[in-house]
């Protein structure tokens, strides 16, 4: 039996990063109506970074939080409503979709936008954490420009590790990689790359022991060898480039996943592989990862959203 007091939306947008809050200010304007719900991670990777120099608009840099609160602040003024709490529950099988929110509340929507990111993957170690946003990041393109000329460190041995490791070797004094097997993972070509790239150490077999710091942030890492061997590499900048994990276990067995679990899209478009359902952002993206391209994809879901509800009226 059909709960009465169920919430009945247009469109719901689970996830509040620039994806999911770009969505929000499109289907406002759309006037959809848009629910939105932040998830655990409200403003989504941005808030863990500092000063943000690549997303236009902004000339002198804006800090992460405060471009997300931005984002936040225009989704509401056109009248989205923006919600604290975390979607746990998900019934894609038929329209209109139904889901349950972490405070035992459920909600019904004639169409979904999913832009619930990825979440990059860290060591684990609590220093690690102690100094994310300074000096530690799990992102070279975004934040390398403020090591340029100084030593920074890449962590990882695959093909993002080398792709990491060569843009910053462009603008560092020196990049040391710390590859955890006596080998790397990545393609023949990226390896030469990185070869052939005189300011660019590879350590094999050594594994990050601590990341050291002030109040200032990172001033070197502690590294040991498989053999016990311990080194201090005195660095500025610690990048991880060890993966990222999408966030879609809520739609596992539901939406189409690629192998890594990202969610598979129409080529050119939001759409997945279930009508009324729209992706957005990282969490379809395992490519550019970027503010600004998961900025236009919510562009994109919005609209493709607002063409299938006013084409299936």
């Amino acid at each position: 039996m059909q709960n009465k007091d169920m919430e009945k939306v247009k469109c719901l947008i689970i996830g509040g990063g620039p994806a999911g809050f770009t969505a929000a200010i499109y289907t406002s304007r759309a006037a959809l109506s848009p629910v939105l719900y932040e998830g655990m991670e409200p403003g989504g990777q941005l808030t863990t970074t500092t000063t943000i120099e690549n997303f236009p608009g902004y000339p002198e840099g804006v800090d992460g939080p405060a471009m997300m609160e931005d984002l936040r602040s225009q989704a509401r003024r056109l009248g989205a409503d923006i919600r604290a709490g975390i979607i746990t529950g998900a019934d894609l099988s038929s329209r209109p979709f139904r889901f349950t929110v972490d405070g035992g509340g459920e909600i019904e929507a004639e169409a979904v936008i999913v832009a619930t990111g990825a979440s990059a993957k860290y060591l684990g170690l609590p220093s690690e954490l102690k100094y994310r946003g300074m000096g530690v990041s799990a992102c070279a393109t975004c934040d390398g420009f403020f090591y340029r000329r100084q030593d920074v460190a890449v962590v990882g041995g695959g093909d993002t590790a080398c792709e990491e490791a060569t843009y910053l070797a462009s603008i560092c004094r020196k990049v040391y990689m710390i590859v955890r097997k006596p080998f790397m993972r990545a393609s023949q070509a990226m390896q030469e790359r990185v070869s052939a790239t005189e300011n660019i150490e590879v350590l094999y077999g050594f594994n990050t022991e601590e990341v050291l710091g002030d109040e200032d942030g990172v001033t070197g890492v502690r590294v040991v060898s498989t053999d016990g061997e311990r080194r201090t590499l005195d660095i500025s900048g610690f990048f991880l480039a060890i993966g990222h994990h999408p966030n879609t276990e809520l739609f596992a067995g539901q939406l189409e996943l690629d192998a890594e679990g990202y969610i598979k899209v129409e080529a050119g478009t939001s759409r997945t592989n279930i009508e009324g359902v729209f992706a957005a952002g990282d969490v379809k993206d395992p490519h550019y990862r970027q503010a600004i391209t998961a900025a236009g994809s919510g562009c994109i879901a919005a609209i493709d959203c607002e063409r299938f509800l006013h084409s299936s009226k």
